[in-house]
């Protein structure tokens, strides 16, 4: 897509990279900061014109309003409203698959801070995208090239 690309995990803070590297799963609180800081780069962004790709893991319904409206999504858990800052459009694909599927594939990531083990936590966590978020869900289980079409259609349709 000629898009920037942008891997969430760069942007956790060195404590929260050592708490999940000692096998502890991350809380709301050490995630909302991680959050707001990738709303920022998103809204940097959208202001510059600029599409962009965000790889995140965005667990939670919350987390993923505060990706679309920044902090004021925290105290507010609405929308912004129109003459502040607009929330952005943001089109949010949820890579689905089985537990296993996903665990395969961790334990070949090397160099990694999170480890395999974390990944029930993760699953635990999860509240998958519902109406009315902007969302597609993709299954795990297609090759790659089907999962990048099916992903560039929404994206072009929408």
């Amino acid at each position: 897509l000629g898009w920037k690309f942008y891997d969430a995990d760069d942007y956790h803070s060195p404590e929260n990279k050592k708490k999940m590297a000692e096998g502890i799963p991350l809380n709301d609180e050490d995630r909302i900061p991680w959050l707001c800081a990738l709303h920022d780069i998103l809204r940097r962004e959208d202001s510059s014109g600029q599409d962009a790709i965000l790889a995140c893991s965005a667990l939670k319904k919350m987390y993923r309003h505060i990706l679309v409206s920044g902090a004021s999504a925290i105290e507010s858990n609405k929308p912004e409203q129109p003459g502040g800052n607009t929330a952005l459009k943001i089109l949010f694909v949820h890579l689905d698959g089985p537990i296993n599927i996903i665990a395969g594939r961790l334990e070949k990531r090397r160099g990694h801070f999170m480890p395999p083990d974390l990944l029930k936590s993760q699953f635990d966590t999860l509240e998958p995208p519902s109406a009315p978020e902007n969302f597609i869900t993709v299954s795990l289980e297609k090759s790659l090239p089907e999962i990048v079409l099916e992903i560039e259609s929404a994206i072009f349709q929408g």
